[in-house]
C-alpha cells in the first residue's frame, strides 16, 4: 500500500465526527492491507511505532523540517508502507559516533520524499500524536468491519491481552479462529477494569443493590503476575514496571500460590508507615534510578482488590463475590483493600465516613455478581468520593485535537495571587459542544497572544472547578497542582475579583492532606 492512502484514511477519519464513517474509513484501509502490512497500518493509524523508540525526538525532527520550510513540496509521492518502515528501522539501528547526524540525514530523506500531508503523517507517528478522533475502542470496530467478525469478540480478545496490533493482526488474517485462541496469559497484561462514579452512596446503593464497598486509596493502580519464583508488575497503561518496584517484587514471591495475576494498587509509605500523597508515591513508583536509595526513602506497599487468574483458573468471568473469597484465601490480611457486603445504605454510609475519617480517598461499590469487565468502564462498579469546587480564571486555553479540531478545548487554569494569578493545572472534561463553540469566540476575544497551539487571555472569565484532590507539584510555581479538574460551567456572575485565592487553595491541600 502507497503510504499516501493511509493518510488520506487518517484525514478522512479526523474529519468526521461520526463514528460510523470513522469506523468504516479506517475498516476499509485496513482490509486493504496485505499480512505484511497489517502491523504497520494498525500501529500509524494509533499513532505508534512498531519499532519503539528510535532515538530521534521533536527537537531534531523540527530541525529537519525548518530546513525544508521553504522547499517547494513534491507533486507525488511513490513511497510505500514498506519503503518508511525500512527508513524507521534503519534510523533505530543507527548507533556510535555521528548517530545523531545520521539519523538526521536519514530522516531528512525521508521527509524529502514525501508529500506536504506524509510529511505531517509521519512527524505524528514518530511523537506519538496521530489524533484522527479514533480511539481504541473505535479501531477495535474497524477491525472487526474489516475481518467480518463480531465486535464483541474483537474487543474480548483485546480486553485478553491489550495488544492493539496483535489483535488485529490475528483477526485479518486468522479470523474468527485467531480471535477465539486468546486466553489470559501469565505475563500479558490486561487492559484494567474501570469505574462509573456515583455522586453518593445512597446513589450507589440504589443502583447496585447489594454491594461490595472497598476503601478507595489514593495510590498507583498494578497489575502483578506471578508464575512460581518469576514475577513481574505492570502499570494502569501496561507498562513493564518491574524493575522500580523490587519490594511489591518480593511480596507477591512471597505469596503461597503457584501462579496468579492480581489487580491492585501501590501506596508510598512514609518514615511513620503512613501512606503519603498520591504525587510522592507515583515519584517513587516512576524511579528507575538508584532505586534501593529510594526505597530507603520511601517504602511501597501493595494492596490488592481482584484476582483474575489463580493457580491455572481463570477468574474474569467468575462473580465479584467469588474473585474476593479467592483473593482473601491468597493473599495476606495486611494486602487486603478493607471492604463490607451491604445492601444497607446506614452501614454503607457509615463505611464511608470511617474510610474519610482515615484520610482516604472515597469508596467503591461493586455488583457482587459482576464479571471482571476488563477495559471496560462498566456499571458495576462505582467510585464514591468528595467532590470540592473551586473558582478559578481562565488564562489560556489550547486549541484540540480529532473531534475537538478548531475549537479551544484544554483550559489553562489559575488562581489570585497578590495582583496576578497562579496557573495550578488544566482540563478540557466538562465540556459541550455549545460550551466549546462559546468559549472558542469568547476566549478569542480576550486573546493577548495567539500562537500556533496555545491562546493567551486576559483574565476575565471565571469558571466553576470540580476537583478530586489538590497535590504538591513542582511544575507550577504555586507549588500546587489539581487533580481530577473538570469544568462545571463558567461563572457569569462572578468577577476575577471574587476568585479563589493561592492561599485559599493551600489551605484545602491542608485540611485534604493533613499533617502532610
Amino acid at each position: 500500500m502507497q503510504l499516501r492512502e493511509l493518510v488520506d484514511a487518517s484525514v478522512a477519519t479526523g474529519a468526521t465526527r461520526s463514528r460510523k464513517k470513522k469506523i468504516s474509513t479506517l475498516a476499509a484501509v485496513l482490509a486493504a492491507l496485505t499480512p505484511e502490512e497489517v502491523p504497520l497500518g494498525v500501529a500509524w493509524l494509533s499513532g505508534k511505532m512498531v519499532q519503539g523508540r528510535i532515538g530521534v525526538g521533536y527537537a531534531q525532527i523540527k530541525e529537519q523540517l525548518d530546513a525544508r520550510i521553504d522547499a517547494p513540496e513534491i507533486a507525488t509521492s511513490t513511497l510505500s508502507l514498506a519503503d518508511v518502515n525500512a527508513c524507521f528501522d534503519e534510523i533505530a539501528a543507527v548507533a556510535g559516533r555521528g548517530s545523531k547526524a545520521r539519523r538526521g540525514a536519514l530522516l531528512g530523506d525521508l521527509l524529502d520524499r514525501s508529500t506536504r500531508a506524509e510529511q505531517a503523517f509521519v512527524v505524528r507517528v514518530l511523537i506519538g500524536e496521530v489524533r484522527q478522533g479514533a480511539l481504541e475502542g473505535v479501531m477495535l470496530d474497524a477491525v472487526a468491519q474489516a475481518a467480518g467478525l463480531p465486535a464483541a469478540d474483537v474487543r474480548r480478545a483485546h480486553m485478553l491481552c491489550g495488544d492493539l496490533g496483535r489483535v488485529a493482526t490475528a483477526g485479518l488474517l486468522g479470523g474468527a479462529a485467531a480471535i477465539a485462541g486468546f486466553r489470559i496469559e501469565v505475563f500479558v497484561p490486561l487492559q484494567p477494569m474501570l469505574a462509573q462514579t456515583a455522586q453518593t452512596v445512597a446513589e450507589a446503593s440504589e443502583r447496585l443493590g447489594e454491594a461490595v464497598f472497598e476503601t478507595k486509596l489514593d495510590g498507583v493502580r498494578v497489575q502483578a503476575h506471578k508464575r512460581g519464583d518469576e514475577v513481574r508488575v505492570y502499570t494502569r497503561k501496561l507498562h513493564d514496571a518491574t524493575a522500580g518496584v523490587p519490594e511489591i517484587v518480593e511480596a507477591v514471591r512471597a505469596l503461597p500460590v503457584e501462579s496468579a495475576i492480581l489487580d491492585g494498587e501501590v501506596l508510598g509509605l512514609g518514615p511513620d508507615g503512613k501512606p503519603v500523597p498520591f504525587q510522592e508515591t507515583m515519584s517513587r513508583f516512576a524511579t528507575r534510578r538508584n532505586v534501593r536509595a529510594a526505597r530507603a526513602t520511601l517504602t511501597l506497599r501493595p494492596v490488592w482488590f481482584d484476582v483474575l487468574y489463580l493457580n491455572g483458573e481463570e477468574l474474569i468471568d467468575t462473580p465479584q463475590r467469588d474473585r474476593s473469597a479467592a483473593l482473601l484465601a491468597a493473599v495476606p490480611e495486611a494486602q487486603q483493600v478493607p471492604q463490607t457486603t451491604t445492601r444497607s445504605v446506614e452501614e454503607a454510609e457509615a463505611f464511608y465516613d470511617a474510610v474519610l475519617e482515615e484520610g482516604q480517598e472515597g469508596v467503591m461499590a461493586k455488583d457482587p455478581a459482576a464479571p471482571y469487565a476488563a477495559g471496560k468502564r462498566g456499571a458495576a462498579w462505582l467510585k464514591v468520593k468528595p467532590v470540592h469546587t473551586l473558582d478559578l480564571v481562565v488564562l489560556a486555553a489550547e486549541w484540540g485535537h480529532g473531534r475537538r479540531k478548531g475549537w479551544l478545548s484544554n483550559l489553562h487554569l489559575g488562581a489570585r495571587d497578590g495582583d496576578g494569578f497562579v496557573m495550578l493545572g488544566k482540563t478540557f472534561k466538562g465540556m459541550t459542544d455549545a460550551t466549546l463553540a462559546w468559549q472558542t469566540e469568547a476566549l478569542q476575544a480576550i486573546a493577548t497572544d495567539a500562537g500556533e497551539w496555545t491562546v493567551q487571555v486576559r483574565p476575565h472569565w471565571v469558571v466553576e472547578i470540580a476537583i478530586g484532590d489538590v497535590q504538591r507539584s513542582t511544575q507550577y510555581p504555586g507549588g500546587l497542582a489539581l487533580r481530577f479538574a473538570r469544568l462545571r460551567g463558567y461563572r457569569h456572575d462572578r468577577d476575577v475579583s471574587s476568585s479563589a485565592t493561592l492561599e485559599e487553595v493551600r489551605a484545602l491541600y491542608d485540611a485534604l492532606h493533613p499533617g502532610a
